[in-house]
């Protein structure tokens, strides 16, 4: 089945509805420019009631390394998910030292999807040895993630798929519940990420969109198995 995150958590009733709704992972977003911030306090008090079975996934933009360290702990996420330029320098250079950096085993760096767009694209050596997953994901004037737009679809699905036989890839992007069928059609990733495609508002999760996305993923996997 397709891998399934809810990302942009801010409160616990937003993160159990996710749960009950089949999400296999939620995210935090640690940056204090995204209207999803949240404390590391309120994200521990809300990773402490959920089951251990679903990953907690702390969301950086060109963090330092011991204050990624330091709210891994604190908080008591299972992975983190790199944005900015750390992200891309252990995709296209060298992967250890953000492995290094992170303090956890699952590393998911994020690839803007058009830095597909030109038909090519080098990763550094074992980077899929090294890391969970590749996340690529829309940036948007200078916004890493969260912009509730696509990326090229038609322009990156060729490198996109390629890439995905090399090692787990997760689509983000403006994903709704309306429009994730059609990206698991066009990519057949290992999985998908949402934010704001299931909110009613930033930093607040619709239920009925949260249960609708996790619902059409669970549909289009039934009829592409």
């Amino acid at each position: 089945m397709t891998w399934v995150k809810i990302c942009g958590m801010t409160n616990l009733e937003d993160a159990l509805v996710a749960v009950d709704a089949g999400a296999d992972a939620v995210g935090f977003v640690f940056y204090e420019k995204s209207p999803r911030k949240i404390s590391v306090e309120a994200a521990r008090e809300i990773v402490e009631s959920l089951p251990s079975k679903v990953e907690k996934i702390g969301v950086f933009v060109d963090a330092d390394c011991d204050r990624i360290r330091s709210v891994v702990v604190k908080a008591g996420l299972t992975a983190v998910q790199l944005h900015g330029k750390r992200s891309m320098d252990s995709v296209w250079r060298d992967v250890r030292p953000a492995v290094e950096c992170v303090g956890v085993s699952k590393l998911i760096p994020m690839i803007p999807g058009n830095a597909l767009n030109d038909g090519g694209m080098l990763i550094s050596e074992r980077v899929h040895e090294r890391t969970f997953a590749i996340l690529i994901d829309s940036q948007v004037n200078g916004a890493s993630g969260g912009t509730g737009l696509t990326f090229d679809w038609e322009a990156t699905r060729g490198m996109l798929q390629s890439l995905g036989f090399l090692m787990p890839v997760i689509v983000a992007g403006g994903l709704t519940p309306l429009s994730v069928g059609d990206a698991i059609r066009t990519f057949q990733p290992f999985g998908v990420d949402v934010a704001s495609g299931v909110e009613a508002r930033p930093g607040k999760k619709d239920p009925e969109k949260v249960r609708a996305f996790v619902r059409a993923v669970r549909e289009i996997d039934q009829k592409v198995s």
